[in-house]
Order: structure tokens, then C-alpha cells, then sequence
């Protein structure tokens, strides 16, 4: 299927020529009718000579019904822009040709209306020079009248023509249906209507709502008013969704696939149109089928940040216009160059910000993106329309390649200036590196740590330094000397005069056995390392069971260290005591 929408001054025959095409009218109310011009969208469809259908959405043409007609153009590829013989040129023709170009729409046909009352030529040839200044360009002509039906086949081959060179949809795109239509149906729920540009709906799909802040099931779909159990874009869709009461949904909201879109509240946007600084301070922003009240900021020449009113799902590149509703004024296209942009907070960021969007063509890049952001999330970045190809360092997270080099160095700078700060300290808390090199997720720091470094008990520490040597050398000094005491009496751990000899206080002590270089087995009594496994080594040559005093003996130490120890043997599933307070050694 292909979707057209037309466009064109009021009364110019648009209705008239889609029923003379489709045999269907597109008025659905009885308003419509009765004053002879459309109010609210329409949507009828055929079949082309070569088999292709075409659905088209037929819009408003009065200018108090311009947002109507902009909530149908937004998400069409192609127009049918009508003219009318007799008439000509108008002041509707000029705004909807304005609004086309502002959309950036570039594959067009021009219908002239009503050539059984006029000469065609002239109409055609005024429209034709209107057209060919705008993004539709050099356009394709048909003279046709509804009434009489002379050139309706001429216009289907024409129309054939037309969809044959619009782009392929892409059918593997998430979904973001922009609702134009939404009502209830008696027995079946509410139903909302929209143009599927990209991507495939199935029956028994879960969406995201935006207006809803949750997810909605589809619980049916048609398509040209057959029921389907999936539709691929492009196509006009009606979904019937499980769990939404009528009124949930209105123009304007979006239904996605969840996950794979952002919604935002401010955006930079480049505006093709109007000097941005000629912009009045709040006009109406209109995207897909939504129309929301924005704030502008200028910040370049060509640029400025949007402030909307809710948040809108929006992607990197996307194509809007800005309308001034005050003066029926068409202010300009936009661009959307970023969809989540930084606080304008410092003495001249603004200025800072506008030098960046002037680099920006609204082509989402990932090396782009993490070369201004530093990094990222790739969930986020994908969310943003970014397409990524490197593997995040770790959690999801992407880092620029220069950012990351930086960082490295940065890191050795920390933690050296840490031990040089805290000299009782094995290396600063993951917590402490985190914050100083200014990263959003502990993760980073585990992914930059490596050689020289590693991640021991929660710190950044000199990789191996488990012997002592990553001391200060005071402190170093004295576990050597205390290393000395104990070579011929291992077990003989010093009491508190000798450590207060030594200068090992609590603080001191601490920080050797998180070296590594100690063991402390009880509160102000420390051994070497290797004397716990050497201990465990001596009392399994014992006769087993052993009492305390067999084990004091045979280690040859007193009962304020062998009690201690036994404890700590027994926590470490060494020994096991028995309950007479004998122990035996594990096996």
C-alpha cells in the first residue's frame, strides 16, 4: 500500500476529485457534507492500473482547519496538491505549499481541478512555477474534472508513476504510529487511527502509549477496513487496543514500540524559514499529528531550543514545522538536531551551544554523538535514532575513544594522588575514583582499571602489592623489623608495648593487613601471613583431638595467642572444635 495525502486552497475539488478516484466519500460528518468543504481528516483508498493501492488522507483546505490538515500531512510521503482550473492560484494554496516545503515533503503530484469550466494551462503553469522554488520540485501534471471525469485515468497512471519512486519503507524499524483519529466502538474498545510510515503491527503487540505512561496490547487490527493480523508500513491502520477507555487517546499522542524511543520536553532544533530571531516567543510546534505550544530560545542564526509543554517522542533528525497560529504564519521547518541537550546554565553556553549546532546536520552519528556527550548509553543513543556498531566497555555504557584514553591517565593521577594523601591507605574507594573522575556508573571504573592497578576489597590498589611493598616507608620499615621479631618464633605475636614500640597503632595495623602484609587474629594481636597456614600445617601433626595447651606448646607461644588463634583456625574451617574444647584438625 501507498498513502497520499492531498492538499490545496478550500473548495478546490480535493473531496470531490478522491470520491471520483475511489468511489468513496471521505466526508465522514454530516457537517462536512451539508457546507460542502472537509473539516476533519478523510480517508479513502483504490487500486492503481498496475495493481498497487493507494489510501489517501484528504485534508482540510479552509485556513481555520490548517492543524487538521498538518496532523494528516505529517507522516504521508506523498501529496496530491489540487488546483482548480477557474480559480487558480489562492491564499491556501501558498500556506499548504509552505507547510509541504517546511515538512520537507519531495514527491508530489499536481492535479488540476474543474478543467471542464476553465483552461487548465494557466492554473497549471502558475502552480508549476509556485511548486518548482519549493523541496517538491520539478512536479508531474494532470488536468482532470470530478464532475465529468475526464482525466481520472490519465491521473491513476500518473498516480502509478508517483508511488513507484517513493522510497522503500522500512519495514524493520520500530514503530511509532502517530494517532490522527481516536473513538470507541461499541463491543470492541477504542480504536485509534494513523499512517504506519516505518515498521509492522500483529495482533497481540505490546505499545507504548505516551499519554498513558504504560504499554497497551493490540488487541485487533484493519487495514482498508479489512481485519488483519499484521500490517507493514506503509499503510493506514486502524488498532484496536485491550485496556484503553475512551477519551486515553487523542490526536497528537503516539503509539511505539517500546523501548526504542525518547520523549522530550526541549530540543534543539535547526529551523529552516524565518530568522530565528524574528520568531515570536511561543508558537505552536507541529510533528507527526501533534501540535503543542513551544518556547523558543534563538541560539544561532539557523537555531534554537524548543521548551515543550509535555514531553513528545522525538528522534534525531526528525522533520516538524513551526506555524505562528496568531498570524496563520508558517514560520519555517525544522530539523531536530538533539533530542536531549544540555542546560544552558554558564555565562555564555548559550553562545557555546550554538557554535556545536552549527556542526550539526541532523544526521544521527554515532561517533558524533559521543564525541559532543563524551559517553553514553546505548540504549539511550538507540533511543535517540542513533544507530551503534561498538560494544559498550561495560554496562551498556559507550565511551569516546579520546575520552577514554584521558581518562586512563587521569586515573593514575587519582589514585597516586590518593596514596600520596592517605599514605595508611592501600589505594581510594571505587567510590572515591568514581566521583573524581567524574563518572556516571561504577562499572566505568572497574572497566579503566587495569595494570598497574586492580580492584581489591572495593579499592583501587597497585596490582600484586600483597606483601607490604605498596607501604609508606615508615610504616614499611616497621613491618619489616616486626617480620624480623618473629623469624625465630613465629607464633610469638608481639604485645602492645613492642607494637607501640614499633609505632603500630591501630590505624598502622589496619593498613598492613589490608596490604597484606599482617594478619590480625584478634584485636591488637597480629601474625605473618604465612604463620596462619604454617599453624594449621603443625597442629595436624598432632594427636588428634589436641587441647589448647597441646597447641600453645607445639607452636610454642603463650595462651594469649593460641586461644585467638584456634578461634580463627576454627572460623576458617581449619580446626574443629569439639564440645569439651578439644579441636581436631580438618582432614
Amino acid at each position: 500500500m501507498h498513502v497520499v495525502a492531498t492538499a490545496g486552497h478550500v473548495d478546490h475539488g480535493k473531496s470531490t476529485l478522491v470520491k471520483a478516484l475511489t468511489g468513496m466519500e471521505p466526508d465522514r460528518w454530516a457537517e462536512e457534507r451539508q457546507r460542502g468543504l472537509t473539516i476533519d481528516l478523510g480517508f479513502a483508498w483504490t487500486s492503481l492500473p498496475s495493481g498497487a493501492t493507494v489510501a489517501f488522507v484528504d485534508v482540510p483546505g479552509h485556513e481555520r482547519f490548517v492543524p487538521n490538515m498538518l496532523a494528516g500531512v505529517g507522516p504521508v510521503p506523498a501529496v496530491l496538491f489540487v488546483v482548480a482550473a477557474d480559480e487558480s492560484w489562492m491564499p491556501q494554496s501558498a500556506e499548504h505549499l509552505d507547510v509541504l516545503h517546511a515538512l520537507g515533503v519531495e514527491h508530489a503530484l499536481l492535479a488540476v481541478t474543474r478543467s471542464d469550466l476553465a483552461d487548465p494551462e494557466p492554473a497549471a503553469r502558475r502552480a508549476l512555477d509556485e511548486v518548482a522554488a519549493t523541496s517538491l520540485g520539478d512536479v508531474e501534471t494532470v488536468a482532470v474534472s470530478g464532475t465529468d471525469g475526464t482525466g481520472l485515468e490519465e491521473l491513476r497512471r500518473a498516480l502509478d508513476r508517483l508511488v513507484s519512486r517513493l522510497p522503500e519503507p522500512d519495514a524493520d524499524a520500530p514503530v511509532r504510529l502517530w494517532v490522527d483519529r481516536s473513538f470507541t466502538i461499541t463491543g470492541s474498545g477504542t480504536v485509534a487511527t494513523g499512517t504506519l510510515s516505518a515498521g509492522r503491527l500483529r495482533a497481540g503487540d505490546r505499545l507504548e502509549a505516551t499519554s498513558l505512561d504504560r504499554t497497551v496490547r493490540v488487541r485487533g487490527l484493519q487495514c482498508l477496513g479489512r481485519t488483519a493480523s499484521g500490517v507493514s508500513a506503509v499503510a493506514r491502520v486502524a488498532v484496536n487496543l485491550r485496556g484503553v477507555d475512551a477519551g486515553d487517546l487523542r490526536r497528537g499522542d503516539a503509539l511505539l514500540t517500546p523501548g526504542r524511543f525518547r520523549s522530550s520536553d526541549l530540543v534543539d532544533v535547526r529551523v529552516h524559514g524565518d530568522d530565528v530571531t524574528s520568531l515570536p516567543p511561543s508558537v505552536t510546534f507541529h510533528v507527526g499529528s501533534a501540535a503543542v505550544t513551544a518556547r523558543v530560545r534563538p541560539l544561532g542564526t539557523d537555531t534554537a531550543r524548543l521548551a515543550l509543554p509535555r514531553p513528545v517522542p522525538l528522534r534525531i533528525g526528525d522533520r516538524g514545522l513551526l506555524r505562528d497560529p496568531g498570524r496563520h504564519h508558517v514560520s519555517g521547518g525544522v530539523t531536530v538536531l538533539d533530542v536531549a541537550p544540555p542546560a544552558l546554565v554558564r555565562r555564555g553556553a548559550a553562545a557555546a551551544r550554538a557554535k556545536v549546532l552549527t556542526q550539526l546536520d541532523g544526521r544521527p552519528d554515532e561517533r558524533s554523538e559521543l564525541r559532543r556527550r563524551g559517553m553514553a548509553r546505548r540504549e539511550d543513543l538507540e533511543r535517540m535514532g542513533v544507530p551503534v556498531t561498538s560494544a559498550p566497555v561495560a554496562a551498556g555504557w559507550l565511551v569516546d575513544d579520546e575520552l577514554w584514553s584521558r581518562l586512563r591517565t587521569r586515573l593514575d593521577d587519582v589514585v597516586g594522588g590518593a596514596r600520596r594523601d592517605h599514605p595508611l591507605e592501600p589505594g581510594p574507594p571505587v567510590d572515591v575514583v568514581r566521583q573524581a573522575l567524574d563518572l556516571p556508573d561504577r562499572a566505568l571504573v572497574h572497566a579503566l582499571v587495569t595494570d598497574p592497578f586492580e580492584i581489591r576489597s572495593g579499592r583501587v590498589v597497585v596490582r600484586g602489592a600483597a606483601d607490604g611493598t605498596s607501604l609508606p616507608p615508615g610504616l614499611a620499615d616497621a613491618i619489616a623489623t616486626l617480620r624480623s621479631d618473629l623469624a625465630d618464633r613465629p607464633f610469638a605475636a608481639p604485645d602492645a608495648a613492642r607494637l607501640a614500640e614499633l609505632g603500630l597503632g591501630r590505624r598502622e595495623l589496619a593498613a598492613a593487613e589490608r596490604s597484606g602484609a599482617v594478619v590480625r587474629i584478634a584485636d591488637g594481636i597480629v601474625l605473618l601471613p604465612d604463620c596462619v597456614t604454617e599453624a594449621a600445617r603443625v597442629l595436624s601433626t598432632l594427636p588428634q583431638p589436641f587441647t589448647v595447651s597441646d597447641a600453645r606448646k607445639a607452636l610454642g607461644t603463650t595462651r594469649r595467642v593460641a586461644v585467638p588463634l584456634l578461634e580463627y583456625l576454627d572460623r576458617q574451617g581449619a580446626t574443629r572444635r569439639m564440645p569439651d574444647d578439644r579441636r581436631t584438625s580438618a582432614p
